[in-house]
Formats: structure tokens, C-alpha cells, sequence
């Protein structure tokens, strides 16, 4: 018996006529790709904050606005390729899942699919000033990291977090193109 199906409910997505399901990221290549979106996307909010408006609180102002930018990058780039830029440079991308369509299909989740999972990623960082919501914020955060480790107890298990779960969507490795062919 296949992997997939010694768990219930665990990937869905099986391979089709020889060809491979795509595996799911690892959190590792995930952490890595959070990284460098936030960076692109933070740096030059905190920076131009910092300069062009000094007396104020950074602490206060920052989240939430790198919030918005980062709900507007994400949601446009996963809405369009299924991946970001720090997705791409970690090599991993975002597909529907989808039980009845095969894994190979690598189908992209759609603008609505991806503008829930990104407010549902965007909205803890934008209300992490608020001091009640800040530490919910950060339950969230505790609750996120536990679902993608928990459900890598589960063998064939798809490493999703909530932000995956709540849009119907699981993040995988992208395969590796070959070499000369032009990347979509």
C-alpha cells in the first residue's frame, strides 16, 4: 500500500501516468522564502519610514503597512504564477489542492484562493500593534509553525500551514527545469 494511502486524508494529490506528484516544501525552504519576501517588501518601508519621518514610532506605523504591501505583493504574484519572488529563489511554489485534478497538474489556486491565504498570513502582521490582538498575533504565529511540523508526523503528510489550510492550497518543491528550457 502506497504511503498516500496509510493515512487518511493525507495528499490527496496522487501522480499521474508516470509522472511524479510533486513533493511538499520544506519548511526550511518555506522560512527561507519568507525571508526574502519580507525583505523586499519591509526593508524599504522601514527604511523609507525611518528617513522621511523620524520622530515616528516605527514599532506602531511599520507593521501594518508592511502588511498592506505584502498582502498586494503576495496576493498578485501567487494570484499570477503561483510563487513570489522568495518562493521562486527557495524553489517552491503554491497549487490548489484539489482531490479530483492529479498532482501534476500543478493547477494555481486562483486570485480568491490566493487573496485568503495571504490576508490569512497578512492579518496577524498587521495587528501585532494592538496590544490584546498582539498577542493573539503571536498564538497565531506559535499555531501556524505547529501545523506545518505536525502535520510532518503524518507519513505522506503535506507540511500545511494554517494559511494553507484555510484556502484549500499546499505549498510543494517546483521541479527542476531542464536544462535550456525557458521557465514560465
Amino acid at each position: 500500500m502506497a504511503a498516500s494511502q496509510d493515512v487518511p486524508g493525507a495528499d490527496p494529490l496522487p501522480a499521474r501516468g508516470g509522472e511524479a506528484a510533486p513533493e511538499p516544501a520544506e519548511p526550511a525552504q518555506r522560512l527561507v522564502a519568507r525571508i526574502v519576501d519580507t525583505l523586499i517588501v519591509g526593508l524599504p518601508v522601514v527604511m523609507v519610514l525611518r528617513e522621511g519621518f523620524p520622530g515616528l514610532h516605527l514599532e506602531t506605523v511599520a507593521p501594518p503597512l508592511v502588511a498592506g504591501l505584502l498582502l498586494v505583493y503576495e496576493w498578485i504574484q501567487l494570484s499570477l504564477w503561483g510563487r513570489t519572488l522568495g518562493k521562486r529563489f527557495a524553489g517552491i511554489e503554491v497549487v490548489r489542492e484539489d482531490p479530483g485534478r492529479p498532482a501534476t497538474d500543478r493547477t494555481r489556486p486562483g486570485a480568491l484562493r490566493c487573496l485568503l491565504r495571504t490576508v490569512t498570513y497578512c492579518l496577524p502582521v498587521a495587528i501585532r500593534p494592538v496590544p490584546v490582538f498582539g498577542v493573539v498575533a503571536g498564538l497565531f504565529w506559535v499555531a501556524n509553525a505547529a501545523a506545518i511540523y505536525e502535520s510532518r508526523l503524518e507519513q505522506g503528510a503535506r507540511r500545511r500551514a494554517l494559511h494553507d489550510r484555510f484556502a484549500g492550497t499546499v505549498v510543494v518543491k517546483r521541479p527542476v527545469a531542464p536544462a535550456g528550457a525557458q521557465e514560465g
